[in-house]
């Protein structure tokens, strides 16, 4: 491929950094629902897993982005990350070494350390995406989201996997000493990226750099309808955080089955990935998008009502195809319509919708499932995840007529 021959070094150097630190958080977000779900036996406090993760986060992304755009290198920030996830999994490994038993005050101690995850989350994104602008030309762009996208995609895939496998044929400290282990890996990968940045220029006051990026976001109707529209789907559709009580309550499997149902949504995203590498998307982006999400949320309502893992299943292998259309087609949407100038806070802001969303998704299945039951908070959560599609395609005309070539 064409990418592959111009920057070849550079690049795949970069998709290694993504790929091991995808590997480490699926670990570890494996790894820690398994752990306080034999502590607790309780939804809930599997939803307090993403609400632990994401407070700081969101406490921490903007700000993330502000530094990315103005001080130090992208490579640094790449590498803070990386080393705070790796001592986020080495103060797990200490709390599965050091109690045993159902403990709440190991609960409380776990939820304290996912937040270092939180703070370690928002400097990724910001940094991923202002290398790949610095590595890629723009021509490049549509192509190497869907690498991108399929390299994320695997590490969703062999990471659950290989988590499930590790606590149930090895146990909880072996999985969090590996994924400590994946970070350094991407530490060493990120530092050596041989680019050229440009200089660092002269910072203007923190608030108003972001005021700036929001400005930006908030202005354009195209990135904020993409934003909007992925953050309510997953707010809304996502059951993955509610797999561990599926599994030992409906489906009655181990932790090998959790893995594997971890990794199916992946399996049809990497899919997707890698047949929108070679076949772009480059008309009616826009339709493509709002049908993905619709999409999404037709089968996670089917999964919600399935009772066999294997149809459950392969209706998380389809949801993955649906969200893995949507995943490329937003990303080489934000990646044309960002300013080079702005990156790091488009990103970061982007995490905010997205990356944040997913953990509040998580506190709002486990919170639903209190209330409603396990599968009517699923199903529910798929209805609104077309309802929020119908909203979008009404409120945000430009997104839904836009063409690629117009971003150009």
């Amino acid at each position: 491929m064409q990418i592959f021959t111009r920057h070849h070094h550079a690049f795949l150097k970069l998709l290694s950094y993504r790929m091991l630190m995808v590997f480490s958080y699926q670990i570890i977000a494996v790894t820690v629902g398994w752990h306080i779900y034999e502590i607790t036996r309780d939804p809930l406090a599997l939803g307090l897993i993403g609400l632990a993760e994401v407070v700081p986060y969101f406490a921490c992304a903007l700000f993330a982005g502000h530094a990315v755009d103005h001080y130090c290198s992208r490579r640094f920030f790449g590498t803070l990350a990386a080393v705070t996830l790796g001592i986020n999994a080495l103060l797990l490994t200490t709390l599965a070494i050091g109690y045993v038993g159902n403990s709440a005050n190991e609960s409380y101690w776990i939820y304290g350390s996912i937040m270092l995850t939180g703070v370690g989350r928002a400097f990724i994104a910001p940094s991923y995406n202002t290398l790949f602008a610095l590595i890629l030309p723009r021509e490049e762009f549509a192509k190497a989201s869907g690498i991108g996208s399929s390299t994320f995609q695997m590490g969703l895939i062999i990471g659950p996997a290989i988590g499930g496998l590790l606590v149930g044929f090895g146990s909880k400290t072996v999985a969090y000493a590996i994924a400590a282990s994946l970070c350094l890996l991407a530490a060493i990968a990120i530092r050596s990226i041989n680019i050229k940045e440009p200089a660092v220029v002269e910072s203007p006051p923190v608030f108003a750099s972001i005021s700036q990026g929001l400005r930006f976001v908030f202005s354009n109707q195209i990135v904020l309808g993409a934003l909007s529209l992925d953050m309510f789907a997953v707010l809304f559709g996502g059951a993955v955080a509610m797999l561990p009580a599926f599994i030992q309550d409906i489906y009655h499997y181990g932790p090998e089955g959790l893995g594997i149902l971890r990794a199916a949504p992946a399996i049809g995203a990497i899919l997707t990935g890698i047949w929108l590498t070679r076949h772009p998307i480059n008309f009616h982006a826009g339709r493509w998008l709002l049908a993905a999400v619709a999409g999404f949320g037709i089968s996670i309502i089917g999964f919600g009502l399935s009772t066999s893992i294997w149809l459950a299943g392969l209706l998380l292998i389809l949801s993955g195809v649906f969200d893995g259309i949507s995943v490329v087609l937003r990303q080489t949407i934000l990646q044309l319509a960002t300013p080079d100038a702005m990156r790091g806070r488009v990103s970061a802001i982007n995490g905010i919708f997205i990356g944040s969303s997913n953990e509040l998704g998580a506190f709002e299945s486990g919170l639903a499932a209190r209330l409603l039951g396990l599968v009517p908070s699923v199903v529910f959560g798929g209805l609104m995840t077309l309802s929020v599609v119908g909203i979008t395609a009404k409120l945000a005309p430009k997104l839904r007529n836009l063409e690629l070539h117009q971003l150009h």
